[in-house]
């Protein structure tokens, strides 16, 4: 849809004749996008054939491209495509899985070789932004921010789905404070900067700034840079004393600053302030164009470093910005608008949102890893979320795809990696694939919270107990008030059956934020193995997530000697959740004494992919399997032990 103002976008579409009939479709819904498209068709009898051609290839915004088996062999088509590649305006698509030939691989190709014609659909939908990207239609506000709602039911431990480190609508924080131990000389807190443009419609620019500062002192090893979901906990107080601030964040400094965009034109102060003195060893204020904004950013973060007194990290430059970063302002814009949207965690249409944007970041820079990664990441939680059996393969292989192509152009990038293994352990169930990515990021990412709760989280799973806790220590460390974060910490302790720890953390988790989901169900899950089936129960009631209570009571009912309770939480779970609670089933089987059940219910979520097997293999729930020859070949096929 184009904005009061906007003039179409126009698309150049190549194709090869024998494809006409795959190639109108693609008009139609390009056309229905309000994008108007030149194909050879709209040549009239007594036009001349290639000087028409070559104006509409020059002066249109996109080449649409349409790989398919005889399109790779025509030299007309290569021609056009290497037009667009050398404009940088490349739209390629393939209509029957046709790999893109040598010379184009480089760029992201659109599978549309399973759509049926319907305009709106994701596949197209993909394709119509990438155009209005290159029109400069892309960065336009997308659809209104949708109201907060709770975290989906599967991107939770337990759940069989995406694991995320959540935490929105942070309540009680005051009881939890980070330890005095926290204020070392090198502890530092990036606050979210100000935006003073007038325009609301541009906080998201002004913090987006300040977050890739965060990230850029977050890779100095010597920096022990606060992690965002802590700082703005705090910063929505709107507290103005900035000792206060760092007093109750618990670190020894505070970087602070405004962002005011009038055209072109950009001011960026920043100041940082010793939390002990309330004095600023360091501020500054640059006057730019917007164009300048990559170096401000890294200026401020050496500034930062040397005023605290730490060597600044080395190599941390490619090609004028951060690892896995662009020098494209509109990909960054773009990218922004998706973190925002990403952050809000608050159900599909913000997700979608947010893909949106990272497609957009993508079809102006190609090789901007950080959006490959952030693309990865978000396909994976709405399809595991949201998505249809129906398209799982496809997705799954379209979030591996790009999770590959972040590791490649930035290997360095912890994120990268950890993307990486967290789509080849959610959406592919390959654990043993997954190990070599979460390991390198493990050494790569000691400064980021999200990194290391991610390597924590596959490490309690893989039964790698002592390094599973100490990454998420670092975690927590990093962002002490993120009760996701305290969460996945209760949960590491219950894979390793310290069942006291994990009921003093999942409590910890609640006390930052009453209403979170899944944490009662690990306080509940602990007292099972303990024998307390009664305060077990009590606390399943208390569980806000459906699947992760109803699977609980059935467990706790059973334990208890109530089959007709446990048959009522049971049936109840399978109306609601059917196959997507598949793997619930089997822990339910298996602690009510139904071994053989159990095992038939694994080998089922094997079949359809339930991704809650990535839990399988350090379950509490499953104990009684392990002995078995089947449930072992099951783990070994995993990519466990």
């Amino acid at each position: 849809m184009l904005l009061d103002g906007d003039q179409a976008a126009t698309v150049f579409l190549s194709y090869s004749r024998e494809d006409q009939k795959r190639a109108l479709p693609v008009i139609k819904a390009l056309e229905a996008a309000g994008i108007k498209v030149w194909w050879d068709g709209l040549l009239e009898g007594g036009d001349t054939f290639l000087p028409t051609t070559e104006a509409a290839l020059e002066s249109a915004d996109a080449v649409v491209v349409l790989w398919s088996k005889t399109s790779v062999l025509s030299h007309w088509v290569r021609d056009e495509a290497t037009r667009g590649r050398e404009r940088s305006c490349l739209v390629p698509l393939t209509i029957d899985g046709t790999h893109a030939p040598l010379g184009f691989r480089q760029f992201q190709t659109i599978n549309i070789s399973k759509w049926h014609g319907k305009a709106g659909a994701p596949e197209i939908e993909r394709a119509v932004r990438a155009v209005h990207g290159f029109a400069g239609q892309a960065h336009a506000e997308p659809m209104p921010l949708p109201k907060l709602a709770g975290i989906s039911r599967r991107a939770l431990i337990g759940s069989g789905g995406a694991v995320l480190v959540g935490g929105a609508a942070l309540a009680g924080w005051a009881l939890f404070k980070p330890s005095a131990a926290m204020a070392a000389a090198g502890s530092v807190a990036v606050l979210p900067f100000r935006n003073l443009s007038g325009d609301r419609g541009k906080d998201y620019f002004s913090e987006g700034i300040s977050e890739q500062i965060r990230s850029t002192l977050a890779r100095n090893a010597k920096l022990l840079v606060l992690a965002p979901t802590s700082i703005s906990t705090v910063a929505k107080d709107g507290i103005a004393d900035l000792k206060a601030v760092a007093a109750r964040l618990g670190v020894a400094f505070v970087l602070s600053g405004s962002v005011r965009q009038s055209g072109e034109q950009l001011r960026i102060s920043s100041t940082l302030t010793d939390g002990k003195t309330g004095t600023s060893p360091w501020d500054e204020e640059f006057d730019k164009l917007i164009g300048d904004v990559f170096a401000v950013q890294d200026e401020i973060a050496e500034a930062v470093a040397g005023a605290l007194a730490a060597q600044t990290v080395s190599g941390g430059k490619q090609n004028g910005t951060t690892p896995g970063g662009t020098s494209n302002l509109k990909a960054y814009d773009a990218f922004l608008r998706g973190n925002a949207y990403y952050a809000l965690r608050s159900g599909e249409a913000a997700y979608r949102a947010a893909l949106a944007q990272y497609e957009a970041a993508l079809a102006e820079d190609g090789k901007f890893a950080a959006a490959h990664a952030a693309r990865a990441r978000t396909l994976i939680v709405i399809t595991n979320s949201y998505g249809k059996a129906s398209e799982f393969k496809s997705s799954y292989d379209d979030a591996l795809e790009s999770a590959r192509k972040a590791v490649a152009l930035a290997p360095d990038l912890a994120i990268s990696q950890s993307t990486l293994g967290y789509v080849f352990v959610q959406g592919k169930l390959d654990l043993r694939a997954a190990l070599v990515p979460f390991e390198k990021a493990r050494q790569l990412g000691q400064g980021d919270a999200t990194v290391m709760t991610l390597c924590g989280i596959f490490a309690a799973q893989s039964g790698r107990f002592g390094e599973a806790e100490l990454a998420v220590a670092r975690a927590i460390k990093l962002d002490p008030l993120n009760p996701g974060a305290h969460r996945i910490a209760g949960y590491a302790a219950n894979c390793a059956g310290n069942w006291a720890s994990a009921i003093d953390r999942a409590r910890k988790a609640i006390s930052l934020n009453p209403k979170l989901d899944g944490a009662h169900g690990i306080i509940g899950d602990a007292l099972i193995q303990q024998g307390k089936f009664t305060e077990a129960r009590s606390e399943y009631v208390a569980e806000p997530d459906a699947l992760i209570r109803l699977t609980g009571l059935a467990i706790a009912a059973s334990r208890m000697g109530d089959a007709a309770a446990a048959k009522v939480a049971a049936d109840k779970l399978i109306a609601e959740f059917g196959d997507a609670a598949t793997y619930q089933q089997a822990q339910i089987e298996a602690q009510s004494g139904q071994a053989d059940e159990a095992m038939a219910k694994l080998l089922h979520a094997r079949e359809i992919g339930d991704v809650g097997l990535a839990l399988a293999y350090t379950d509490p729930m499953l104990a009684p399997l392990r002995a078995r020859a089947d449930f072992k070949q099951l783990l070994s096929g995993l990519g466990f032990g």
